[in-house]
């Protein structure tokens, strides 16, 4: 009999042996382990597990979250964050005690005005830029967060950061960390979706989206924003649902034989859901994207078939289809590629947010409209946002454009319980730095997690020796935005 002659166990005599030596230091191990507490703190973990049912005290108002990702970063002081002082200070450089800053190695010119006046909206006349004339006709239901501010300048840490609570890559995402606390509620589509833009996806990449340490069944799955949402998903034509039926079962059979002798392989585990997911989804994801089902005058509304609104229009309008079937966290991506294919205004404000405000402001404003049309709004949360801001000054003489910003920026949320026609936090008189009620991408995780009726200190996942959570060691929920 050969070295690698099967056992009826499916091991071999060489796994059989390596095992039994492993065995012996483990006996060793486990006593070093157990002295020291780690496996009370495992079984603690485990147990924390629980808080993937919403805490009783926790009301959760949304069921899903729309994330409408600006992927470059929008300028705050020419959307969100009116500053008059900046008229008056136009040309000057930013005072002394300010220029802690770290530009990036690009020029600090001169303080610039807001491109494009702001305007009141709504009862509550909430300023909003006229680059989002549509986006403020509702601003009542808009609750502006003006102090955001972050821990990087660099667009690929910045966007994983806010994406994932860090700048390092491989950490979970915030829809894996909804999709693990609270499931799918159809069992036919993927609970986190992602769709990018045509023009290429987020510097980054795939980690904006990861499961990280988390099971592969958490990650976002990828829609494409033309033609068929996902590559491959159907089959052969000659190959029948039946045969391809009988095919997954006897393979996952294969699997789960494989699995059973070598217990704790969560890849392959993984694997197999995966399969069967996709074959799920070979007829509900056609039917979900299918915009044929649509109304002339709601594929008007979005801006489907017209330019420069098509891409985005359509992309917001599966989102509403998507929330409807129970998924629950989409991720909408506004910019692909770097530079001005993306809001990263270095070259003109004008020319970069003019071009992607126009592709966007339409199709987001026809999103609240619809949602709230159907009853869906308030038990959906939209976030809208960039991974950081830009400069309240110019990069040079007769330079146009604005430099990035970590300190100070803008974001918004509506629906989800949210108290709209309202601010949160302010920057300096220049837009430059937060400076009352500021709030990190930890609080903003936070809170979006309440609002989801998450507890973002209890809902963790025991990874290396420790509770991992989505904001790690900080984060507060910002009570004060919610109705």
């Amino acid at each position: 009999m050969s070295n690698q002659s099967s056992f009826p166990c499916g091991q071999s005599r060489r796994e059989f042996a390596w095992e039994m030596g492993a065995g012996f230091s483990g006996v060793a191990l486990a006593s070093l382990l157990a002295n020291s507490g780690f496996f009370a703190q495992a079984v603690a973990a485990e147990q924390s597990l629980d808080s993937k049912i919403p805490d009783q005290n926790l009301k959760p108002r949304a069921k899903s979250c729309i994330f409408l990702m600006m992927n470059g970063a929008p300028s705050q002081v020419d959307t969100f964050d009116y500053k008059p002082e900046l008229e008056k200070y136009a040309g000057k450089q930013l005072p002394a005690d300010k220029k802690f800053i770290n530009s990036g190695g690009r020029k600090m010119g001169f303080l610039t005005p807001a491109w494009r006046p702001f305007r009141p909206g709504g009862e509550s006349g909430l300023l909003v830029s006229d680059y989002f004339p549509r986006v403020r006709e509702h601003a009542d239901k808009l609750c502006v967060l003006n102090s955001c501010h972050t821990d990087s300048h660099a667009h690929g840490s910045a966007l994983v950061a806010m994406n994932t609570g860090k700048t390092l890559i491989g950490r979970p995402s915030l829809g894996s960390w909804c999709v693990y606390g609270l499931g799918s509620e159809n069992e036919n589509l993927p609970g986190y979706v992602v769709i990018l833009d045509k023009r290429g996806g987020p510097i980054g990449g795939q980690p904006n989206w990861s499961s990280g340490f988390m099971p592969a069944t958490y990650a976002g799955t990828l829609f494409r924003p033309v033609g068929d949402p996902i590559l491959d998903l159907k089959g052969p034509a000659h190959v029948t649902q039946s045969v391809q039926r009988e095919q997954l079962d006897l393979l996952a059979q294969l699997n789960q034989r494989h699995l059973d002798a070598r217990p704790g392989g969560q890849e392959l585990a993984d694997r197999i859901h995966s399969y069967e997911l996709a074959f799920r989804m070979q007829s509900a994801t056609p039917e979900a994207v299918d915009l044929s089902q649509e109304t002339e005058k709601t594929l008007d509304m979005y801006g489907v078939g017209n330019q420069p609104t098509n891409e985005y229009g359509r992309n917001c309008l599966i989102a509403r289809r998507l929330v409807e079937r129970g998924v629950r966290f989409i991720q909408l991506y506004s910019g692909g590629g770097h530079l001005e294919e993306t809001w990263d205004a270095h070259e003109s404000i004008e020319k970069n947010h003019g071009r992607h405000a126009a592709e966007v402001d339409q199709p987001i404003a026809a999103l609240l409209t619809d949602l709230e049309q159907r009853g869906l709004l308030e038990d959906t949360l939209v976030v809208w946002g960039g991974e950081f801001g830009r400069m309240p000054f110019s990069e040079g003489k007769d330079a146009p454009g604005r430099n990035h910003n970590p300190y100070g920026f803008s974001m918004w949320m509506a629906g989800g319980g949210i108290k709209g026609g309202t601010t949160y936090g302010e920057t300096d008189e220049f837009g430059f730095e937060a400076v009352k009620n500021k709030v990190h991408l930890h609080d903003l995780h936070a809170t979006l997690l309440h609002a989801m009726g998450l507890d973002h200190e209890l809902l963790n996942w025991f990874h290396q020796g420790r509770k991992e959570t989505l904001t790690d060691v900080g984060g507060q929920v910002i009570h004060d935005v919610f109705a």
